[in-house]
């Protein structure tokens, strides 16, 4: 963990799991058709393992950690981070795969599904927070329309999750 005011994407276990269970699953799926057909060798089992390997490598989700001034984003094989109080842009891309893309003067970059800040509305405050002093700063002049709206997202799933908690929806 980094420090004691971290905080976590608590989605990111279960995304996890879901990846290695949709690897072993493929593997699982290959080796059983080859063995059924009795094509299994070491060869071919090797070359299942492998697919299923790149298969994990390509579905490992990115781990989203964020404290007082920062944000950080692990994938795979490195971690980026940003100083969210020094944010100089934040942009929205839209497509097949939506990614929000923040930038600080320090020439950090992150990049992140913004589902990941409206499932962990306390990653979400940290960023916020962060980006209200780079505004007050004067350095973020770009990306207050994104993370308005981002954070009005953010209130109305929260909003939504507590009447359905109550029962009142």
């Amino acid at each position: 963990m980094h420090g004691p005011a971290a905080y976590r994407d608590r989605r990111w276990a279960p995304e996890l799991r879901a990846a290695a269970c949709c690897s072993a699953g493929v593997l699982v799926l290959m080796l059983v058709v080859d063995l059924a057909n009795d094509t299994l060798d070491p060869l071919r089992a090797a070359c299942w393992t492998s697919l299923a390997v790149v298969l994990l490598a390509a579905l490992f989700p990115a781990r989203v950690t964020a404290g007082a001034g920062w944000l950080a984003v692990r994938g795979l094989l490195r971690e980026r981070r940003v100083r969210t109080d020094l944010l100089v842009l934040v942009l929205r891309s839209d497509g097949v795969a939506p990614r929000l893309v923040l930038r600080d003067i320090t020439g950090g970059r992150v990049e992140l599904d913004p589902k990941v800040l409206t499932a962990n509305p306390a990653l979400w405050h940290l960023l916020d927070t962060g980006a209200r002093l780079s505004r007050e700063r004067g350095l973020l002049r770009s990306g207050g329309e994104v993370l308005r709206a981002l954070g009005e997202h953010v209130d109305r799933d929260g909003a939504r999750q507590i009447f359905e908690a109550s029962g009142l929806e």
